[in-house]
């Protein structure tokens, strides 16, 4: 499966990671001697599953990348789904699209291509990555991640996915509004559906009924897809997650 990836990177840099950085968007904070977002491209170029990259971020990303063959430049929108919008009009492979956040830094080529192979043998609009916690505790004991303990077992998620563009009129207003909800939960009830809620809290739910549950919330036919790469879920949000990548990627500290 071959595709085009659009890359997220049009983050302000206005919470915790200012402690460490003075940069105006996230995507731009060095680390090592290399913008964190250009790890992530870095991985996209290496996967043989990427065909282009749209980079939609801040406008000073032109000097870094402008003129590079399979890179385009599109400016940020303001918020992830206007900038996702922006980035599909500069899309040319037929199919679906990769969509990865700017601040997952240890991604890896290899970690695309697994993702991507288990998506090649199933039939979705959107697939979405999680990574089982025991593969994360094993490789990153360290890191602070949001679990979800589900009838198969606990896992967090990836800051990848892979979806069919025709899904966007119908399913991104819909998606956008679950993401704001996700810390009132009374909101996020009334849209979920109280059943739902009380079999999550017992930790009755299965894999398959939370995919069945947003997949007619969105309007689409969702598959969670079980992976074994906590790279692609390890996101820079704190500078306890600087620190960790930095200490993998540079083998020093940085604050």
């Amino acid at each position: 499966m071959k595709v085009d990836a659009i890359v997220l990177a049009g983050s302000p840099n206005q919470g915790p990671l200012k402690e460490c950085s003075p940069a105006a968007h996230e995507a731009l904070i060095p680390i090592g001697k290399r913008l964190m977002v250009d790890y992530v491209v870095e991985a996209l170029k290496s996967s043989s599953n990427v065909n282009n990259i749209i980079i939609v971020g801040p406008v000073e990303l032109e000097a870094y990348y402008k003129g590079q063959p399979g890179i385009t430049l599109v400016e940020a929108g303001d918020d992830a789904v206007e900038s996702l919008s922006k980035g599909l009009k500069r899309v040319s492979t037929p199919g679906h699209v990769l969509a990865v956040t700017s601040d997952i830094p240890l991604l890896t080529p290899e970690a695309i291509e697994a993702f991507m192979q288990k998506c090649a043998a199933l039939n979705a609009d959107l697939f979405y990555p999680i990574i089982p916690k025991k593969i994360n505790d094993q490789r990153y004991p360290n890191v602070m991640r949001t679990y979800v303990t589900l009838k198969e077992g606990t896992f967090t998620g990836g800051n990848i996915f892979l979806f069919n563009p025709r899904i966007m009129p119908g399913s991104a207003a819909i998606g956008a509004e679950l993401v704001k909800l996700r810390k009132s939960p009374f909101a996020l009830c009334k849209q979920i559906g109280i059943i739902f809620i009380v079999k999550f809290l017992l930790k009755l739910l299965t894999i398959r009924e939370v995919e069945a549950r947003f997949s007619k919330l969105l309007k689409l036919k969702g598959r969670a897809v079980i992976i074994e790469y906590p790279e692609i879920g390890i996101d820079v949000d704190k500078p306890s997650d600087l620190e960790l990548v930095y200490r993998a990627l540079i083998k020093e500290k940085i604050c």
